[in-house]
């Protein structure tokens, strides 16, 4: 069964879009929302790929935004989060086995409903860990996809080195005696007050979000589980391989935040060099949540993207 997009008077749905479900070749189920351009002709389809316990409804605001540039807009609750099936008899765990999961999740998406239903070129929006699955699936999408921007990819969060190796060493040990469902950060989902989260400067989106989470807190996840780190920890080391690196062909715009208090934004930009035929910029002052942010951040993300994206401000940046 579906579940219906949640609509409120501060998020309304975006004109147009539809929720479907995709069946998966596992069993389990996506659901996905597409959204049609609201100006013609249209340029293609944008797929965007959500970060760790979003939802579809997340992305109204951004999927209007990008439908008034003249793409059709695709996007998709992870496998684990949203109203896509859960995959632990305590739905609000925060679990994969591998990212590899989720980029095979990506191809059935492409197979069955992108190509046939969605006009292209095909363009990926990719934000945090969903920029983190768009790097791993990258090489096996050059064909299909003719660019991306990433903001805020998933390539190694903030604090001490010594803080990092530990909480490592303790998911790794928690996942090799069965123990990977144990929650690592955090546990079942709560909702922080705006002055204290670390993801957006912006009250009145970040309120919006607490009001889609409050009508239906079914949508929300808690903190990762020890199996969750460990399977994103080998997906970070996989993308950084430099003959993984050699074999990304896609052109990319890479997007920081320079506020970032989750990911490390110095880690984004060392990854970014390494990569040919990418455009790095880092916005200055902005929170993790670039698409979640102020007017004026957003504002430099939107004119970054036009001049990168074809069809709405030219060819490059």
């Amino acid at each position: 069964m579906i579940r219906p997009l949640v609509e409120t008077a501060s998020n309304p749905l975006p004109p147009g879009t539809r929720v479907e479900t995709l069946n998966l070749a596992d069993g389990k189920e996506l659901r996905y929302g597409i959204t049609p351009a609201s100006t013609h002709p249209v340029q293609g389809t944008v797929l965007i790929l959500q970060g760790r316990n979003e939802c579809i409804e997340k992305y109204f605001e951004t999927a209007r935004d990008i439908a008034t540039r003249g793409f059709t807009v695709a996007t998709f609750d992870w496998r684990g989060q949203g109203a896509s099936s859960r995959l632990l008899r305590d739905p609000a765990r925060g679990y994969v086995k591998s990212f590899d999961q989720y980029a095979a999740d990506l191809e059935q998406l492409f197979e069955s409903v992108l190509l046939p239903d969605c006009r292209g070129p095909y363009y990926i929006l990719a934000h945090s860990t969903g920029a983190l699955v768009a790097l791993l699936a990258a090489p096996a999408l050059s064909n299909r996809v003719r660019r991306m921007v990433l903001t805020a990819p998933l390539l190694d969060i903030t604090g001490s080195r010594a803080r990092k190796i530990a909480a490592r060493i303790a998911a790794n040990t928690l996942r090799s005696t069965g123990l990977g469902k144990t929650y690592m950060l955090g546990g079942a989902h709560s909702i922080k007050a705006f002055e204290v989260n670390e993801v957006t400067s912006d009250a009145v989106r970040y309120l919006r979000n607490v009001d889609v989470l409050e009508q239906a807190p079914e949508l929300a996840i808690g903190g990762p589980t020890a199996s969750w780190i460990v399977a994103a920890a080998a997906a970070i080391k996989k993308v950084s391989r430099p003959d993984f690196i050699d074999a990304i062909r896609i052109p990319m715009l890479i997007i920081a935040a320079g506020m970032d208090s989750v990911v490390s934004t110095p880690a984004i930009e060392r990854y970014a060099l390494q990569l040919r035929n990418t455009t790095l910029l880092t916005i200055d002052g902005s929170k993790h949540e670039i698409l979640q942010e102020q007017d004026f951040y957003r504002e430099q993300f939107f004119a970054a993207f036009d001049a990168f994206i074809p069809g709405t401000g030219g060819e490059s940046l």
